[in-house]
């Protein structure tokens, strides 16, 4: 599985970014797909995610703001970023789970940096 990301880049505080992640190859029709940010020195955390099915969960930073969107014919999610702030400066991460047989099949992207700034 090879997920690829786009849309990263510099956006002022206030401002609106679009994230993009793309799946190809060999997946399990129902699976989870989310987006993940990392800072230097901290663990990687969600941010928001949706299931095949159209579940979403967002971290509380990301909720009011942050719009997850999946279009499942294309593999492809979408992060709506809106009225971001300083604190949302963080290389993104896509990623695609699923279950297989009692374990969980976990892949990741190569990570896209989003930075607010004026």
């Amino acid at each position: 599985v090879q997920l690829q990301a786009s849309g990263g880049g510099l956006v002022q505080p206030g401002g609106s970014l679009r994230l993009s992640c793309a799946a190809s190859g060999s997946m399990s029709s129902t699976n989870t797909m989310g987006w993940y940010r990392q800072t230097p020195g901290k663990l990687r955390e969600l941010v928001a995610d949706v299931t095949s099915g159209g579940s979403t969960k967002y971290a509380d930073s990301a909720k009011d703001r942050f719009t997850i969107s999946r279009d499942n014919a294309k593999n492809t999610i979408y992060l709506q970023m809106n009225s971001v702030k300083p604190e949302d400066t963080a290389v993104y991460y896509c990623n695609i789970n699923w279950r297989l047989f009692g374990t969980i099949r976990n892949f990741w992207g190569r990570g896209t940096l989003v930075t607010v700034s004026s």
